[in-house]
């Protein structure tokens, strides 16, 4: 069944993308995160390619400014100064040519551009060619630099060395890692989100001082990825971040057909079986989910969270695996007035209403739908879909929603919701 496209909802996505425009690039949400973000900026492409797809490359371009010359593309680009936000750019201290911060975020860029590209071909865009392929080699340095810098020994599995990295800061999922994180800082903790959100919803102090020490050690190995990776105490094997990678190699893939040398091609083609395999490797049949792998404890993540559904965006499932996670995934919806939510409701560590540890995010559910669709699960994807966009036509275009009531939580005018929704109401 066609879900019915609301036009006043539409204009609605549109003005807050155009409210959260900063010159070519749009911030999450004005005060609590004034700054350009890494997968929200190509998840907002991916929704300004449904109506201005100008406006979708000039996003990532914009994203690629502030590529390192070691390929890695930063969490936060300062284009431009706030005191809104902490730890701001003097605290990350990473002498880039633009102030960026010193870590990543999954690598949705590369499926970004693919979907902008396709776009751009459709409406017979002259320049499509030439913009996809410049920005295709920023995306290719940038997967390589993945798996240089983060997975040095060739296990075909990605790892995060901060939990701000994987885009779900404070997961139950880290919870165990954290603990051997010091909660002692040698950079001041002047936080500014509790200023612009409830503290309720937002990660708790203790969160904020093991993150920030995280950062002191980084930024004491000047940010080289060797010796970060050598001192690491957070190190975290990630399945959603592999799956996103994986996901994000098939699609350039699909471009390399036309935009790319042979031999880029054998490279990326080498890079997806890798991260394929790696992934692969991940499941739990007694689980009925995919596990990350904790580099330190060497022990798995267990902990239920959204991440455990991502390498679907990734991988073709046999028929067990398929019954399985969609059993599983069924699991997590019952009783929810709108899922998926991010920690399973039977977990003792849920918590509806705190960020990443309960909350629905329209951009995960865009990815497990995605997954699920790839995977036959067509009834499944739309029913996430549609419940999606009905959550946030009753609540707005908030950061995240409450899956046990549907109340909009987190930020307000959020430009990723916005983007989710352009993408999700076309869907049937």
């Amino acid at each position: 069944m066609m879900m019915k496209i609301d036009k006043k909802m539409s204009e609605a996505a549109w003005a807050i993308l155009a409210e959260n425009d900063r010159g070519g690039y749009t911030v999450p949400t004005a005060h609590l995160y004034p700054f350009q973000w890494n997968w929200d900026s190509a998840f907002v492409a991916i929704g300004f390619a449904t109506y201005d797809i100008d406006r979708a490359y000039r996003e990532l371009e914009r994203l690629a400014e502030g590529q390192w010359d070691d390929g890695m593309i930063p969490h936060i680009i300062f284009h431009a100064p706030s005191d809104t936000y902490f730890p701001g750019p003097e605290v990350w201290g990473t002498r880039h040519r633009i102030p960026t911060s010193g870590i990543t975020q999954p690598p949705v860029f590369g499926m970004a551009l693919r979907q902008v590209h396709e776009a751009a071909s459709a409406a017979g865009r002259p320049d499509a060619v030439e913009r996809t392929r410049k920005l295709f080699q920023n995306a290719l340095r940038s997967h390589r630099w993945w798996l240089r810098a983060r997975d040095p020994e060739g296990t075909g599995l990605v790892s995060i060395l901060h939990p701000w990295e994987s885009g779900s800061d404070n997961s139950p999922a880290w919870d165990e890692a954290l603990k051997r994180v010091p909660t002692s800082t040698k950079t001041t903790i002047r936080r500014k989100d509790t200023g612009h959100v409830d503290a309720a919803m937002r990660p708790r102090d203790e969160d904020y001082q093991r993150f920030i020490h995280l950062v002191d050690v980084y930024r004491e190995c000047e940010w080289d990825p060797a010796r970060q990776w050598e001192a690491a105490p957070f190190k975290i094997a990630d399945v959603q971040m592999t799956g996103i990678l994986a996901r994000s190699t098939a699609d350039l893939l699909i471009l390399a057909q036309s935009l790319s040398s042979p031999e880029e091609r054998g490279e990326l083609e080498r890079m997806h079986q890798v991260l394929t395999e790696g992934l692969a490797r991940r499941w739990r049949q007694d689980l009925s989910r995919f596990v990350s792998r904790d580099l330190v404890s060497h022990r798995d993540v267990e902990a239920p969270t959204q991440a455990c559904f991502i390498p679907l965006v990734a991988l073709t499932l046999d028929d067990q695996q398929r019954r399985a996670i969609r059993s599983e995934i069924k699991r997590w919806l019952d009783g929810m007035v709108v899922g998926v939510p991010s920690t399973a409701p039977f977990s003792p560590a849920f918590e509806p209403k705190r960020y990443w540890r309960g909350p629905v995010w329209a951009v995960v559910n865009w990815l497990i739908s995605d997954g699920l669709r790839m995977n036959g699960s067509e009834d499944l994807a739309r029913e996430i879909e549609q419940g999606t966009v009905q959550a946030i036509e009753r609540a707005g275009f908030c950061e995240y929603f409450d899956p046990t009531t549907g109340e909009g939580l987190g930020g307000g005018t959020f430009s990723w919701t916005a983007a989710a929704y352009l993408v999700l109401s076309q869907r049937s």
